[in-house]
């Protein structure tokens, strides 16, 4: 396996390490103003990376269809929701902050579904790498090494914070240090174990290549709409969240037209 494309499956899972390393520089429980502007800023990395590094790519390689090019896009985009619906149905989680839980009624403690509903929404941050990497390692046309390094070093951008604001929080839920740092490490598994998957499935991936791209863009947005942006949003009114949003949109697109 090329070194660029093990980068590639690891990079957004050192952001996340990194940022669950704050549990030992910070003190006390992190700062509200601090964690809206953080899930904000996540936010607009996430719908940046989206639109820049799956949509239009899925649509531009759906050219050959004329007029319809924009229906991979659509139907992958839907299908990417809807997965992500069906997985908030199915997994028993809580999202921070909620004192309700989502998903079955199992018994669990609080700790545990912080962990799930951090998991849930790395799933498909991970399978939008391996989409973007198994394109490349096939050849695929309008894939490049590139393009596939932005979206992965996007997403570890926005993993920093997210490393954060699991490990943290958990820290003062009663885990030691130690403990919450695995924890919070421990989320962000899943995206370079998914996208190894994906990656290993390369020759079944680039015949629906335009669609998988979509639907990894559809999870994304999943998370965005449903988790980031109503948590950057509650509580008293701030202008952080909406400005970090902007500030994380504008990151990410830079990355990709400087980069891709």
């Amino acid at each position: 396996m090329r070194p660029e494309i093990i980068a590639g499956l690891l990079i957004p899972f050192v952001g996340t390490t990194l940022g669950a390393l704050c549990v030992f520089f910070m003190k006390g429980e992190l700062n509200r103003r601090m964690e809206r502007g953080l899930q904000g800023f996540a936010a607009g990395v996430m719908t940046a990376a989206s639109v820049w590094s799956l949509l239009i790519p899925a649509m531009e390689q759906s050219e050959p269809m004329g007029r319809l090019a924009f229906l991979p896009a659509v139907l992958g985009f839907m299908v990417g929701m809807s997965f992500l619906l069906f997985l908030d149905h199915v997994i028993p989680h809580q999202h921070l902050h909620s004192e309700e839980a989502e998903g079955p009624d199992v018994r669990m403690a609080p700790v545990n579904k912080l962990l799930f509903a951090v998991t849930l929404h790395n799933i498909p941050e991970g399978m939008a790498v391996g989409v973007a990497l198994a394109g490349i390692a096939t050849g695929a046309t309008g894939m490049t090494m590139g393009g596939a390094l932005t979206l992965a070093l996007g997403i570890a951008i926005q993993n920093f914070p997210e490393g954060a604001i699991v490990s943290m929080p958990l820290h003062t839920e009663g885990l030691s240090k130690g403990q919450a740092f695995r924890a919070g490490t421990l989320s962000g598994l899943v995206e370079p174990v998914g996208g190894l998957v994906t990656l290993l499935a390369a020759g079944f991936v680039v015949p629906i290549l335009p669609y998988l791209l979509s639907f990894a863009a559809g999870a994304m947005m999943y998370v965005v709409v449903e988790e980031l942006i109503p948590e950057m949003s509650e509580g008293a009114h701030s202008n952080i969240g909406p400005m970090a949003f902007a500030l994380g949109f504008a990151v990410m697109m830079m990355l990709d037209v400087a980069l891709g």
